[in-house]
């Protein structure tokens, strides 16, 4: 899969395309049907298929300080995306300029002069241009200007996280902060990732004999609730059960939070400095503090217990 950052970096020679745009952050279940279709109509028509988003998150520029919490950072969104077969990923710069710019000038610029695209995929609720002026309605009107097809994809998915809400990048942000992963990764698809480098800690968990990988993560990560949790631990390329701890360490009056994750019944092993990937598969109990170690190393090894048989065979 090609990567473009910005139109600059798309070749002289592109031909015509399939086109999607969207933050798509997260790339959950709803974003896989609009994806999945940009894909068939490409392979339908021989051309390939392409997504546009953009960096930073739009929020992030119109209403500085507000930037949501990131389901996926722009490196794990192009690996999600690549899997469903997208030929290339465009990252528009977003930036004041940007913003400013009218829905007919985004779409000369992007659509057709770059992309020249044949066939714009789309949600029944995509907006785009200053002040998010253009939706459907007007892509398609110059669509059949500017000799390009518009599809609306009813993107609309439901299961039983958020009490049957339809399913969103929102709905699965708040599903992380409060610590509901089964509902989280119902409408992922897949369990939540969180990533970062590996940064020496207070090292309580060598002491304790549950040695953790304390993880610096990437900024505006979607962090779940403090807490206990069954996942895995993946490091040059190796996937690995997990017991997660999400919080202060109240037992030892921390302040600080932080991402730890302890690689199940392995010895030795040596991450610092390596970029990781922890995905959290379900949650197990909230952070509490306790009156001893000896209560602590007994509620940690039930945890680790509980993790290794969620994980087992998965």
């Amino acid at each position: 899969m090609q990567r473009w950052r910005g139109l600059e970096e798309i070749p002289g020679d592109w031909g015509r395309s399939v086109v999607t745009i969207g933050s798509f952050d997260g790339v959950h279940r709803g974003h896989q049907l609009i994806i999945g279709r940009a894909v068939e109509r490409a392979r339908e028509l021989g051309v390939p298929a392409v997504v546009v988003t953009f960096d930073p998150h739009p929020r992030e520029v119109i209403r500085p300080g507000s930037h949501p919490p990131l389901l996926a950072p722009h490196p794990r969104r192009a690996e999600l995306i690549a899997e469903l077969g997208v030929d290339a990923v465009l990252v528009l710069p977003f930036t004041t300029e940007f913003s400013q710019e009218s829905p007919e000038t985004f779409v000369r610029q992007v659509l057709v002069d770059a992309l020249h695209a044949r066939v714009v995929i789309e949600g029944p609720n995509f907006r785009f241009g200053h002040r998010a002026a253009g939706n459907v309605e007007l892509l398609g009107e110059l669509g059949r200007t500017d000799d390009f097809e518009v599809e609306v994809v009813d993107l609309q998915v439901c299961g039983t996280a958020g009490d049957g809400e339809p399913f969103s990048s929102s709905l699965t942000r708040r599903l992380v902060e409060t610590g509901d992963m089964a509902g989280a990764n119902e409408v992922l698809g897949r369990p939540h990732r969180v990533e970062g480098v590996v940064v020496r800690g207070a090292q309580r968990g060598r002491d304790l004999g549950y040695p953790t990988a304390n993880v610096d993560t990437v900024p505006h990560s979607a962090i779940p609730a403090d807490g206990v949790y069954a996942g895995w631990l993946t490091a040059d390329g190796e996937r690995m059960p997990a017991a997660i701890s999400v919080g202060t360490n109240p037992t030892f009056d921390g302040t600080t939070r932080t991402v730890e994750a302890y690689a199940i019944d392995r010895v030795g092993l040596d991450l610092y400095g390596l970029h990781v990937a922890v995905d959290f598969l379900a949650y197990l109990r909230g952070m509490e503090k306790f009156d001893s170690i000896d209560a602590l190393l007994d509620r940690m090894a039930d945890d680790v217990k509980r993790a290794r048989e969620l994980t087992d065979g998965i």
